[in-house]
């Protein structure tokens, strides 16, 4: 039987299918199909995820006592060689199906911190792809900031970041040649910094 390649997850954190940040991510992912890594893209809005409720039972049991389908989201963090998320920017941040996501990710946290199991034995690479349209004064590193958090308790450590600036409709991101370019190059590499 023939192992299947390390596999690069991509998570696609816009409520829009298809729009810029998307079509970013789509690049990514085929630069590390075509180094050879397996990939596979996580839209986080087919999943409906319910927010955290800060219940604190993971701290009991490491554990999330919700019953929704991040149980499929779960074994992909886990099992994933690298992790690369798009978002668009809301507000300065990511959007709430995101952001829920990231909350659900409390029971890695309570593993380390409360129940003192320890950390993952290798550091994953990771990337971070952002999209942010015109007018909001706060910019886009709130975005990036509660990414690198979360991606501090999956023990991803991140390689890369692309911010393009100034887009909106789904269409605009074609006006940006080189951020898409760079975003599958970094895609081609992320699973290079592993070995």
């Amino acid at each position: 039987m023939v192992a299947a390649p390390p596999f690069v997850l991509g998570i696609a954190g816009s409520p829009r299918r298809h729009g810029n940040s998307e079509q970013l991510l789509d690049a990514c992912l085929a630069g590390a199909k075509e180094a050879g890594a397996g990939v596979h893209k996580l839209v986080v809005a087919d999943y409906g995820i319910e927010p955290c409720r800060g219940c604190n039972a993971c701290s009991l049991t490491g554990e999330c006592v919700i019953r929704d389908r991040m149980r499929e989201i779960y074994p992909l963090l886990d099992e994933a060689a690298a992790i690369v998320v798009s978002t668009p920017v809301f507000f300065a941040t990511v959007p709430a199906g995101l952001k829920a996501l990231y909350d659900r990710c409390q029971p890695y946290w309570a593993r380390r911190h409360v129940l003192n199991e320890p950390a993952a034995p290798k550091r994953r690479p990771g990337g971070i792809l952002v999209v942010r349209g015109g007018g909001d004064p706060y910019g886009w590193e709130c975005a990036a900031a509660t990414t690198k958090s979360v991606f501090a308790v999956l023990e991803v450590r991140k390689t890369f970041e692309v911010v393009v600036e100034g887009v909106d409709s789904p269409s605009e991101l074609g006006r940006h040649p080189d951020a898409i370019a760079k975003a599958r190059e970094a895609g081609a590499g992320i699973l290079g910094s592993t070995r």
